[in-house]
C-alpha cells in the first residue's frame, strides 16, 4: 500500500506526472544567468514550516524544516551546502542572511519564501528557485525573468491532494457542518440551529473559476454527486474531457457567477488574477453563495469577502489559503462569521510531500548534471515566463 512507501525510497524513483502543454513566451528574451555555470560546491537554502514536536511523529513527514525534504544527507554527500529554515521575514531573518551567496532557493507554498525584487537584486550567486509544490506566485516572476533566473516547480505533485481538499470544504459548507462540530464539543444539541442551512449537493450548480489539472480533478470528483457542473477558463477543454466531467464552459466569468450556488477558485495567482474577487464581481454572485478558495488568499479582496459574509451575501467561505502566510493573529478572515478557514494544509498532505520531495531532487539532480527539467516544470526560463503567469 501507498502508506508503507518510506521517503527514501519514493525520492530514488520520481512518479512520473504529466506534462500540462503550457507554454513558456515573454515579451523579449533576456541573457539569463547561466544555470549550469560551474561545478563545486552549491549553496542551497531550503525554507520550509517548522514541525517542532510533530516532527517525529512520522518517518515521512518530510515537508518540513526538520524532514528537509529528506535530501539533506544526498545534498552533504556531494559537497553542497544544505540550510533549512522558516525564518524568513524581515532584514534580520536567517534566510536574508544567505541571500548574497545562495546558489539555489528552495521554498513551499505552505510557508513561502517571499522573494522580492529587491532580494533578487542582493543574490548576486542565485541560479534556481525551485517551489517544493506547485505555486510560484510568491515570487516576483517578472524580477526573475529579468534577472535571468530558472523558476520551476514540481507540477501536478499535489493536485489529487488539493482536489479532495476542496469536495470536502465544499461537503462542509453545503451540510453546516461546522456548527454541528461546535455543538458536539461543547455539550449542546440543537439541531435546528444546524438544519435551518443544511443542504443537499445533489442539484446544486458548482461552478470552478479555472480548470487545470486541480479544477479538472474536482469536476470528475463532483461528478457522482449530480451536481451542474461549470466551468470558466482561458482554455476550453477538450469535448471528450466535456464529456467525461459533464461540465459545461462559461466564456463569461461575470454571466457565470449568478448561476453558481457553489463558486469554487483553481487559478492560478497573477496579475490579471490578484484581487479578481472584489467588491463588485462578489456582487455578481447569487445571494446566499458559497465559496471555496484553496488557490490563493490575494484573488480575493479580504476586507470584500468579510463584508459580503457579514452581510450573508456569502453564506460560507471556506479555503486554506490566506494573504500574507502565515496569516496574522489579527487576519480578519479569522472572526468573520460562516467560515471554514485552515492553516494552508490541502497540498501538504504526507503522500504530496512525498511526491514533491521526490521531484525537488530529481530537479537538483538534473540541475547538477546541467540538464534541463521536464518541461511542464517550468515557471521561468531564459526570460520567459510560462504562459499561465502571463
Amino acid at each position: 500500500m501507498a502508506m508503507k512507501r518510506t521517503a527514501s525510497s519514493l525520492l530514488r524513483s520520481v512518479a512520473s506526472i504529466a506534462a500540462s502543454g503550457s507554454s513558456l513566451s515573454s515579451p523579449s528574451p533576456l541573457l539569463a544567468r547561466h544555470l549550469h555555470a560551474s561545478g563545486g560546491s552549491k549553496k542551497i537554502v531550503g525554507v520550509f514550516y517548522k514541525a517542532n514536536e510533530y516532527a517525529s511523529l512520522n518517518p515521512n513527514f518530510v515537508g518540513c524544516v526538520e524532514g528537509a525534504l529528506g535530501i539533506r544527507e544526498w545534498l552533504e554527500s556531494q559537497g553542497h551546502q544544505y540550510i533549512v529554515t522558516d525564518d524568513k521575514e524581515g532584514p534580520d531573518s536567517e534566510l536574508e542572511k544567505h541571500i548574497p551567496d545562495l546558489h539555489v532557493l528552495i521554498s513551499t507554498p505552505f510557508h513561502p519564501a517571499y522573494v522580492t525584487a529587491e532580494r533578487i537584486k542582493k543574490a548576486k550567486n542565485l541560479q534556481l528557485l525551485l517551489t517544493a509544490g506547485i505555486g510560484s506566485d510568491h515570487i516576483d516572476l517578472n524580477a526573475a525573468a529579468a534577472a535571468g533566473l530558472t523558476v520551476a516547480e514540481v507540477t501536478g505533485s499535489n493536485v489529487v491532494s488539493v482536489a479532495e481538499d476542496e469536495l470536502m470544504r465544499i461537503l462542509i459548507l453545503v451540510r453546516n457542518f461546522l456548527p454541528g462540530y461546535h455543538q458536539a464539543i461543547s455539550g449542546e444539541w440543537n439541531v435546528a440551529g444546524i438544519a435551518h442551512r443544511a443542504y443537499d449537493l445533489e442539484g446544486k450548480t458548482v461552478g470552478t473559476v479555472g480548470a487545470g489539472r486541480i479544477g479538472r480533478l474536482l469536476l470528475q470528483r463532483l461528478k457522482p454527486f449530480n451536481c451542474n457542473l461549470l466551468y470558466h477558463d482561458r482554455v476550453k477543454m477538450s469535448p471528450e474531457l466535456e464529456n467525461q466531467t459533464g461540465a459545461k464552459f462559461e466564456e463569461d466569468l461575470d454571466a457565470m457567477l449568478p448561476k453558481c450556488d457553489i463558486i469554487v477558485i483553481n487559478t492560478p495567482l497573477t496579475d490579471k488574477t490578484r484581487g479578481l474577487f472584489d467588491k463588485d464581481r462578489i456582487a455578481k454572485c447569487k445571494k446566499g453563495v458559497l465559496i471555496v478558495n484553496n488557490a490563493r488568499g490575494a484573488i480575493m479582496d479580504t476586507q470584500a469577502v468579510v463584508d459580503a459574509s457579514s452581510s450573508g451575501h456569502i453564506a460560507g467561505y471556506s479555503g486554506d489559503v490566506w494573504y500574507p502566510q502565515p496569516a496574522p493573529k489579527d487576519h480578519p478572515w479569522r472572526y468573520m462569521p460562516n467560515h471554514a478557514m485552515t492553516p494552508h494544509i490541502s497540498g501538504t498532505t504526507i503522500d504530496a510531500q512525498l511526491r514533491y520531495a521526490a521531484g525537488t531532487k530529481d530537479m537538483l539532480e538534473r540541475y547538477f548534471k546541467g540538464e534541463d527539467f521536464p518541461a511542464q516544470n517550468y515557471i521561468v526560463k531564459e526570460g520567459k515566463l510560462a504562459s499561465q503567469y502571463l
